[in-house]
This record gives C-alpha cells, structure tokens and sequence, in this order.
C-alpha cells in the first residue's frame, strides 16, 4: 500500500510539472531529499527515479521555460570545471568500481547545483526552491524530533524511517542539515509569502526549529551539537539584545542538563577528548593518512580511495571499579574507516586542485553573500525588505553546514549544492534587477534631456 501511495504522488507530481515546470524541480528537492525509493518495499527500488527527475527537470526547462532572464555565473563555470575533475579522478581511481559507482549520483548533486540558478529567476521562485528544502528534509526531522520527545533515541537507535542509515538517513547529516535550516525557517515566520506569515505559519515553523534542535539529542552527534551551538553564536551576534539573550540561553542550557538522557550526557563529554572514544581517535588516524596519501599522490585517489588506508593508535580510556579510577590505553589496529570529514574527503579524493576548487566555490559564495547582505541591510521597503535577512539566513545554514562538515563526509551531498544554487540564484536574480533598474534610470535621463516624457 505504501508503494501505491509514493508511486500515485510522484506520477501526479510529474504530471502537473509537465504543466508547469518548475514543479519539477520541486520534485527533483523531493526526490534527492526525501528518497521516497528507500521507503517503498519493492516497486521503486528498481527505478532510477532520481535520474528520471533529473532528466524531467532539465527537459522540461529545455523545451517550455522561459529563459530570457537566465543568467550563467562565475561559481556555476567552477562547478563545472569540478565536475569535470571529478570525472578525471574516477577513471583514474585507485578504485574504478567503488569510484563509478558513486560517481553516478556525485555528476548529479553537482550538475543539478549548476543548472537549478538557470531557473531561479523570480522570488517567488527562489522561495519554493527554500520552502520545498525545508518541508522535504522535515519529513525526516518530524519523524526523528517526535521519537526523540517520546523515547529519548539514543546514538545508532533513533529510527528515521530506514534502517539504512545512509543520506540525511544517518545520524550526523541530518542534525548538521537541521540546524542549517532553523534559519530559513525562522525567515519564512517573517517575510514568506507562499504561505503569509500567520499565527498557524509561525505556530508550524518554532515546532519545527524544536524537532531541528532535538535531532543533535536523538542521534547523540556530537556534529549537531557542534552545530547548534555555533548557530547560537551568530544568531547572538546579529542581535540587538545580545547582553539579555546570552544570559538566558545558558542558564536555559543548563537546566535543560538534567532532563537530557544519561547516554548523552556521556557521548558529548567525549568532544573533550579525542582519545577517549574510539570512533573520534579514528577520525585523527584517517585524517593523519589523508595528509600522508596526498603527499605522493597531490591529484587525488578518486571516490572511496580511503579504502586503502591502515593504520594502528593507542585509545585510552577512563575505567572505574572496584580499586578505584585508571587511565587504560589499548593498541587499535582499523583499516578502510571513512574520511568522516568532507574536507579530507575532498582532499584524499581529487588532490589539492579539487580541494582548492572546492574551497573556492564555498569561499566565494560566503563573500557574495555577505556582499548582498550589506548591499540590502538598510532598505526596509516592501520589494527589498526580504532579501538582507534572507541572505544572512542562508550565510548562517551555510557556515554551520561547513562547520558539520568537518566531522562528517558530506562534501557532494545534493543539499549542498542546492544551498548553493540558492546562493547564486539570489544573486542572479539581484543582479538583473539592477542592471534593468540602472537601465531604466538611464533611460529616463536621456528622455528628460530631450524633453520627452519618462
């Protein structure tokens, strides 16, 4: 029955998208968020729905949508250039297999962050795109906010949906992707116009931000936490009432302590010490080899090419009994661990220049952003009013989605890229409102000096 009801709603989705295009980007969100294909049983498991609506969304815009206002940036030139190195680097992997095979959903993430600006040319546009990522990923995030106020979850048992835990599916992703999006989510309380911002709109979004900041307790990451409290951080410092809000989130921080479950408790003690966990003590190991690797091997190995690295360390631990408290180390010999970060995932993978890349595109959509930001900051009128808090929203997901990602390899989710593509697609779609404004002005200008009427 599940099959049915996912196969009903993607065939209708697809269907009023061919009506209107741009619902099928929508479904594209949907699709690269959600996963529906994980959900069923057995009758889309076997379809590459995701590539069907990859395919549906770049067709439909080819043949129906408007493309005069398209605008092709600087940051879309180098994605494109890094999909193409991602492409070097698979067929020369130290791994073909395991590298084609995740190159077939990486050329999309990156491909679909390219061209999803192309259609951003509106506001109302760009606030679907935001609002489609926002109701997508909560679909996970009620689920997971819920069992966690109910049951407390626990490190490896909160149940998302899947017992697969891959995707926004696994713990860390998706309360770093959580916390990345309170901010848009408390922009769409203020400024939304899809849905106005009522007492029901505002009612949904702080339930919403609730169940994002119980995905760091449910999961036990140590990563959301991290997240969490930089997120507090700059909202802190964009306030006004800085001196009175501070104060009051860590005494609220404090009594909220002896309601947070024990096992957590204890997990979160563990970002004290590295040593002291195992999982963190290989993180340290792995990320040492990375740095060995691409010191003979500066291009990269190519997807998945961490499954070479061996290495042994000593973990210490505290252990208590009977004769009281001691400092125990143990020799761990692991082998083929995971980057667990997206910065030595991009490293180990397409050397220094993918790297370098990388760090640009990220580096340069943070800078055009705090440029749009300033540029808007005092124009409080009803047309501009939302685009300086919408721009520090999504510098604000941003930096806390990069701040997650040192400790989780996420480097090619789709999320990211269509965060990005929001980025771009803002400034774009500014940009031509200027370039037209000054054109107007200037017309105007050369019409009163000839005397003829604007």
């Amino acid at each position: 029955m599940r099959d049915l009801f996912f196969i009903a709603f993607l065939g209708i989705f697809f269907l009023l998208g061919f009506r209107r295009p741009f619902l099928l980007v929508a479904v594209y969100s949907y699709i690269d968020i959600v996963s529906p294909q994980r959900l069923c049983y057995f009758l889309l498991n076997s379809v590459p729905i995701s590539a069907f609506a990859f395919v549906a969304m770049f067709g439909a815009w080819a043949v129906m949508d408007d493309k005069k206002d398209c605008r092709f940036s600087a940051r879309q030139g180098m994605l494109l250039i890094l999909v193409a190195w991602c492409g070097y680097t698979t067929l020369t992997a130290d791994f073909p297999a395991e590298a084609l095979t995740k190159w077939t959903w990486v050329w999309k993430a990156i491909i679909a962050g390219i061209f999803l600006p192309l259609v951003l040319r509106t506001r109302l546009r760009i606030e679907a795109l935001t609002l489609f990522m926002i109701l997508c990923a909560s679909t996970i995030i009620i689920n997971g906010g819920m069992k966690t106020a109910l049951s407390g979850g626990g490190y490896g048992v909160l149940n998302l949906m899947v017992d697969n835990n891959s995707g926004l599916y696994e713990g860390s992703i998706i309360s770093c992707v959580a916390i990345s999006l309170i901010p848009l989510i408390l922009w769409f309380t203020q400024y939304g116009t899809i849905f106005p911002p009522d007492w029901r709109v505002k009612a949904f979004a702080y339930c919403l931000c609730l169940a994002c900041m119980l995905m760091p307790i449910g999961t036990e990451a140590r990563t959301g936490l991290v997240c969490l409290v930089i997120l507090f951080g700059m909202m802190l410092m964009r306030s006004k009432k800085k001196f009175v809000y501070g104060p009051l989130l860590a005494v609220a921080a404090l009594a909220a302590i002896p309601f947070l479950p024990a096992s957590f408790t204890q997990r979160m003690q563990t970002i004290e010490n590295h040593q002291g966990d195992e999982s963190a003590s290989t993180r340290v190991a792995v990320w040492t080899w990375t740095l060995d690797y691409v010191k003979t091997h500066p291009g990269g190995g190519g997807f998945d090419n961490y499954l070479q690295n061996s290495f042994t360390y000593f973990a210490q631990s505290v252990v208590t009994d009977d004769s009281g408290s001691r400092v125990e180390r143990r020799l761990v010999t692991d082998k083929g661990r995971a980057y667990h970060s997206a910065y030595f995932e991009m490293l180990g993978e397409q050397g220094y220049f993918g790297f370098c890349l990388w760090l640009l595109i990220h580096g340069t959509c943070f800078v055009r952003t705090e440029m749009i930001r300033r540029m808007y900051r005092n124009r409080d009128g009803p047309r501009e009013a939302w685009i300086a808090p919408f721009a520090v929203a999504l510098q604000q997901g941003h930096i806390v989605y990069m701040i997650g990602s040192l400790f989780v390899g996420i480097a090619y989710q789709p999320f990211i890229f269509m965060l990005l593509s929001l980025q771009i697609g803002l400034d774009t779609y500014l940009t031509r409102l200027r370039k037209d404004a000054a054109k107007r002005e200037l017309n105007a200008a050369l019409a009163a000096q000839q005397g003829v009427p604007a």
